[in-house]
């Protein structure tokens, strides 16, 4: 019988479930406090423990390996990252039967399901120190629809939200995360906004992982008759940036539509550029890939075009969106 066909008939498929779990005799194999891992707990962590991890090497042969007790059918992993500051992390995923032939997973238009015992993750950066820290694992074969394109996720709804774990680190509002919400209806002039000093600022958002992406949707703040100009730019690790949006020589107002060339993003910057108000640029929304909706048609303007100017990016300052005076709100990182 073919080797991959005896793999395929001896292995388990549970649908739907985590199978790195103690419940299915998983156990870390590989990498330094181990039992954080194994326990399930995705609450209590912080910087001195909750976490499991292994420090970086040269050639990159160490790593984080799991083996659930017998071999089994998956196509959805999913891990939690440590996150409690501001750190990112770089990292591979290697699949094995025999802990000798390893296949990298990271392209997982070409394996959408595979039979496998281990599961090998290799931290190969952290923009803090040289070790690589995981707080949690999910493994699973999945039934649930997913495109992928160059090996990423093409998603269907919106990803920036703390759902999703997208987060705004640049950007200066009075409530934690007042982007990433979905209430739209509730901005005013002191509160539901998230703002920029034109010329020395910028609103960023990371995701939780690269996507392929190619459009969004934006709302401005849109509760008296001022207009906007700006710019929108995406990356991959924050060095350098694609602007997929240009409308710094227009004017534009309330909900914006947004689409361009798909293609891989873990962040998104918007710049704005002008104000018929004041020196502030003022946000209320933001969602990627654009969902349009009955209710977002109906109360949408008409929509800013492009041109090819850019403009600077720094530290923000807050403002209230009619107000040319500026004053002391709190700033996420």
């Amino acid at each position: 019988m073919d080797r991959n066909v005896q793999e395929v008939f001896s292995s388990t498929l549970i649908p739907e479930e985590n199978i790195a779990t103690m419940k299915y005799g998983a156990q870390m194999e590989k990498g330094q406090m181990k039992s954080a891992l194994s326990d399930g707990d995705t609450q209590n962590y912080d910087l001195d423990h909750g976490f499991s991890r292994h420090l970086f090497d040269d050639d990159c042969h160490s790593g984080i390996e799991i083996m659930p007790c017998q071999p089994s059918i998956s196509n959805h992993i999913r891990i939690l990252l440590l996150d409690r500051d501001s750190r990112s992390h770089s990292y591979s995923i290697e699949v094995s039967m025999d802990e000798l032939d390893w296949i990298r997973v990271i392209d997982h238009s070409r394996y959408l399901a595979h039979v496998s015992r281990y599961i090998q993750i290799v931290g190969t950066h952290n923009t803090v120190n040289k070790s690589f820290h995981i707080v949690a694992l999910e493994r699973m074969f999945t039934n649930k629809a997913f495109t992928l394109e160059e090996g990423l996720i093409v998603p269907m709804e919106n990803i920036v939200n703390t759902a999703d774990s997208a987060s705004m680190i640049e950007g200066v509002s009075r409530g934690q995360n007042t982007l990433l919400k979905e209430d739209t209806k509730n901005s005013d002039w002191d509160s539901g906004y998230t703002c920029h000093q034109l010329g020395s600022g910028t609103i960023g958002v990371q995701l939780s992982q690269s996507y392929i992406i190619g459009s969004m949707w934006l709302l401005l703040w849109d509760c008296e008759d001022q207009s906007y100009s700006y710019y929108v730019e995406v990356s991959t690790n924050q060095q350098q940036w694609t602007t997929v949006a240009k409308r710094t020589k227009v004017t534009c107002k309330s909900w914006q539509s947004v689409t361009f060339e798909r293609q891989s993003t873990s962040f998104i910057r918007i710049v704005g550029t002008h104000s018929t108000a004041n020196k502030v640029f003022h946000y209320v929304h933001f969602e990627c890939p654009e969902q349009q909706s009955s209710q977002k048609e109906e109360n949408s303007e008409e929509l800013g075009t492009g041109d090819t100017s850019l403009a600077p990016s720094g530290n923000s300052l807050p403002s209230s969106p009619g107000s040319s005076s500026y004053s002391a709100i709190q700033q996420h990182r």
